[in-house]
């Protein structure tokens, strides 16, 4: 199982710096996510000071850019750090497709299988596999002369979809080589719900579970003491709180038991109480969406709740102790040694 840190808007130059230290610290590489800042840049800053590690973007926003556009960034970047790398797409919510973006949201799950196809259209093209022709539901691409054909390379291409619902795992199953597990799960999602759905989806195109990697988000918060796991624990009660808020997530909470918490988070945010929302997630509901153990059995512990599942395990929290302490990189270092050694 690999391990990776997840990461999001920075500079070039502190990229350049975090990924040279999580080279150092064993890991298995760097996702980045989308938000204030795209991260073709930063990829390519911390690509070139880090040249052992592997990226993903977990996720890049889809439907804002054209398949060709993602395709064309995804298959230089491949190119350029020999194939250390794979594509992470994700729908994003309406809101901010259309009002962020002025993009079409309209059947997500469907566009996002037509954009997936696409996008592989466009890597066979660039491979010189078969001449560009992608006829589908929302996108035609058939044009892509000589003169606007990338220098071809023959690393392998991967696709991954962001899914929680069963439509956009039953997409993901179908089209994508691997699926974003959400950071707001619990094994019970990924063991009854998830896996399941995939094994069922795989089965009707005729390919397997083991074709699907799951890359998988956690919460991991080490440390010998209660007092020491808090700046960890803090933040994942407040992210639990904030996923856990999405209605289309609430099935999460219903699930364990927790029925009605979707509606009392809602309501604390309402009245405008966001920072205490994360004081609504007891420690009962924090063991079940999170990873609390010693330093010294943190590892241990993730490949026992992720090790039959997951491809690869990513770490949410962390990427601020391990940028400026070096002895808590070091403890993380031990973490990701051990996790790649299995």
């Amino acid at each position: 199982m690999e391990i990776d840190l997840m990461t999001g808007s920075s500079t070039w130059s502190d990229m350049a710096d975090l990924g040279q230290k999580l080279q150092g610290a064993g890991f298995s590489g760097l996702l980045l996510t989308e938000t204030s800042q795209v991260p073709w840049m930063q990829i390519t800053a911390a690509a070139l000071a880090a040249p052992e590690l592997s990226f993903s973007t977990g996720i890049a926003v889809a439907f804002p850019r054209s398949p060709m556009v993602s395709a064309s960034v995804a298959y230089e970047i491949a190119g350029n750090t020999g194939g250390r790398f794979r594509l992470g797409l994700g729908s994003q919510v309406r809101a901010h497709v259309k009002k962020r973006y002025s993009s079409e949201f309209s059947q997500p799950a469907l566009r996002m299988r037509d954009y997936v196809l696409a996008v592989k259209a466009c890597f066979r093209a660039f491979n010189r596999e078969e001449r560009l022709s992608h006829e589908g539901d929302f996108y035609n691409l058939s044009l892509l002369p000589p003169d606007w054909t990338p220098p071809a390379h023959d690393h392998p291409m991967k696709v991954d979809i962001s899914a929680v619902g069963p439509m956009m795992v039953q997409v993901a199953s179908e089209v994508a080589d691997g699926i974003h597990v959400h950071p707001f799960h619990s094994m019970s999602y990924i063991e009854n719900r998830l896996l399941p759905d995939v094994a069922k989806a795989t089965a009707a195109v005729g390919r397997s579970v083991s074709d699907i990697d799951l890359v998988v988000p956690v919460f991991a918060c080490p440390g010998d003491t209660p007092e020491e796991r808090q700046a960890y624990t803090d933040v994942a009660r407040r992210q639990i709180a904030f996923y856990g808020s999405t209605p289309n997530y609430a099935f999460q909470f219903d699930d364990l038991g927790f029925e009605g918490m979707t509606s009392r988070i809602r309501a604390k945010m309402k009245a405008g109480e966001l920072d205490t929302m994360g004081e609504l997630i007891d420690d009962e509901m924090l063991d079940a969406y999170a990873l609390i153990a010693p330093w010294d059995e943190m590892a241990d512990k993730l490949l026992e709740r992720y090790g039959a599942s997951a491809a690869r395990v990513v770490m949410y929290l962390g990427e601020d102790a391990m940028r400026n302490d070096p002895a808590h990189l070091g403890k993380w270092s031990e973490i990701a040694r051990a996790v790649r050694a299995n």
